[in-house]
């Protein structure tokens, strides 16, 4: 029943909202969703589906962080905000190489990587490298402190990182989150500069879907489509208030505990009780 469909898209939906941001995958948990909660719908759609949910979570970003990344302002003499140009300017320089790679090996890697075999390999890989990164990283001075200090070189070198995140499992804001950690980046500064991050990215892959799949819908897929966007987008703006403020208080090795929890689980599910 249509219905039913509908029903799966609202639980995806939700499942997208808090996994997007949280440094857990997003794409690694929409691929175990659906061997639990498979959609009666083609594999083309389902494909698409999956990415193109996204599109609800961008929104959510742009809804916390308009004032931010909104680069004219109306109210003050000087109408564009040079600081938030600059920003831009340093959102597509980190965007370039996952873009590039994305473009050219999309369809390679969704026939190597999207199985839960990679999925649960990144899981707990990057769990273990979440809590060793934080053990390392605390009691260090962080060099960046601020989004405005964030220079085009480490820009990149963030954006360097986010090539990983297209395998499944590894997660975009994890990888990023990790990477600008690495290189001398606060957690605060890491996540924000992830968020606005995803917005050129998921924005782009979700139009090479559309494209792929085409334009034409039938009702029933539209429907399922407009669910989970939206779904997605109420859940988003919760989990991003959420670790916005977590971050301020602690690290992120509980999220490489549950990585790693959630890859055991995985491993056993498939391999021993399917």
């Amino acid at each position: 029943m249509d219905i039913i469909e509908i029903f799966k898209a609202l639980i995806i939906g939700i499942v997208e909202g808090v996994t997007e941001w949280l440094p857990i995958s997003s794409t690694g948990h929409m691929i175990l969703v659906d061997e639990f909660l498979k959609l009666n719908m083609s594999e083309a759609f389902k494909k698409m589906f999956f990415v193109v949910i996204q599109l609800g979570a961008i929104m959510a970003v742009v809804v916390i962080f308009w004032k931010k990344i909104f680069p004219f302002s109306f109210k003050q003499r000087q109408f564009i905000k040079k600081d938030t140009i600059l920003l831009w300017v340093k959102i597509v320089i980190a965007c370039i190489p996952a873009g590039i790679v994305g473009i050219l090996f999309d369809d390679k890697m969704d026939e190597l990587f999207y199985n839960y075999q990679t999925v649960t390999i990144t899981l707990i890989l990057y769990g273990i490298l979440f809590i060793i990164i934080e053990k390392w990283n605390k009691g260090r001075t962080c060099k960046v402190n601020d989004i405005s200090e964030l220079t085009y070189q480490t820009a990149l070198i963030i954006g360097l990182f986010q090539v990983l995140s297209l395998i499944p499992g590894t997660s975009r804001s994890g990888v990023t989150i990790l990477g600008a950690i690495l290189i001398g980046t606060s957690r605060t500064v890491a996540a924000e500069f992830t968020f606005f991050l995803a917005m050129p990215v998921m924005f782009g892959a979700s139009i090479i879907k559309i494209l792929k799949f085409g334009i034409e819908f039938t009702s029933l897929e539209l429907l399922v489509l407009l669910t989970g966007m939206i779904v997605a987008f109420v859940v988003s703006i919760l989990a991003i208030k959420f670790l916005v403020g977590y971050i301020k208080k602690h690290d992120f090795k509980v999220f490489g505990w549950y990585r790693i929890v959630l890859g055991i689980i995985v491993i056993l599910y498939f391999t021993i009780l399917k």
